[in-house]
């Protein structure tokens, strides 16, 4: 799973004890989103109306349960289901409305006839409250929500995990090219230094031995004492092995799962030591374009 995500879900919550249902005009619709971005520990915020805020306890306990780390942010809303609409006054209540003021305009005659909009207005207000227990619609709309919250976490964690191995398998196929190049560069210096020996000695001829020159077994020796130290100092064997037993141990981690983020952190700092150790000893262009393509993977 990746630490990032997103989900939302709505769901319509009917007044209890009021024999309506989730598309009458008392009816509440419940709204919830949950952001989720990276951090070091589980950290929960909650922006919540005050219907809702009673709730917050169990809301968090309901993600702690499920999530162990990322900033996740969750924002809810209740809204009426009449919300927009407008009401519809009753031939009752417009008989009640008039006769309060007639009765207010007998004892204050300038006062101001009724509108059609203070009218509407008037019927826009519930007569009574009626109360909403809104635990049970809270707690299936949080688990929807997070349902859908650990889906896209998953997606985004399959797409990382993906990518992860991509760059695995392109730095096998770096350190696969690397390998063999060590070799050839050991066997190329090796037959310079040969070469600059037979020279030594073609000269030290011509000069009849002259000057206390080296005998041809002594400079044989130091010429090929000289490729031993070269091959030595280019050697990357060690490097290539190493980096290729932490590419082995990043994709045992991404099939594994779990949070394996500090653990890949140290395998990555690792890996670029090595692409770092194979550029300093590179003695051929070829193999410093490898480290640096190493590098930019890592």
């Amino acid at each position: 799973y990746s630490m990032t995500g997103y989900a939302s879900a709505q769901r319509s919550a009917a007044p209890a004890g009021s024999g309506a249902d989730a598309r009458s005009p008392a009816a509440q619709r419940l709204g919830l989103e949950i952001r989720s971005v990276n951090s070091r520990f589980l950290d929960l915020t909650f922006k919540l109306p005050d219907d809702l805020r009673p709730h917050e306890p169990a809301l968090r306990e309901l993600l702690t349960a499920k999530l162990k780390r990322g900033k996740v942010e969750v924002r809810g809303s209740v809204d009426s289901a009449s919300t927009g609409q407008l009401p519809d006054p009753s031939p009752r209540l417009l008989q009640r409305l008039s006769s309060l003021q007639d009765n207010v305009r007998a004892w204050l005659p300038d006062a101001r006839a009724l509108s059609v909009a203070d009218a509407l207005r008037m019927a826009a207000v519930p007569e009574e409250t009626e109360s909403t227990d809104l635990g049970p619609d809270v707690t299936a709309l949080a688990k929807a929500a997070l349902k859908d919250l650990m889906a896209s976490r998953e997606r985004e964690g399959a797409r990382l995990a993906g990518m992860i191995l991509g760059h695995v398998a392109q730095l096998r196929t770096l350190a696969q090219q690397a390998a063999p190049l060590v070799p050839q560069l050991v066997e190329q210096h090796r037959a310079r230094f040969l070469e600059r020996w037979k020279e030594a000695m073609a000269l030290a001829a011509k000069d009849g031995g002259a000057g206390g020159a080296a005998s041809p077994e002594a400079a044989q020796d130091r010429a090929l004492t000289e490729a031993t130290a070269f091959a030595i100092r280019i050697d990357v064997a060690e490097e290539i092995t190493r980096l290729s037993s932490h590419l082995d141990e990043i994709e045992r981690l991404t099939a594994k799962g779990g949070e394996i983020g500090k653990r890949l952190d140290f395998l990555i700092q690792e890996l670029h030591r090595e692409a770092n150790t194979m550029g300093s000893k590179s003695a051929a262009l070829e193999l410093t374009r490898i480290s640096v393509d190493m590098k930019v993977l890592i």
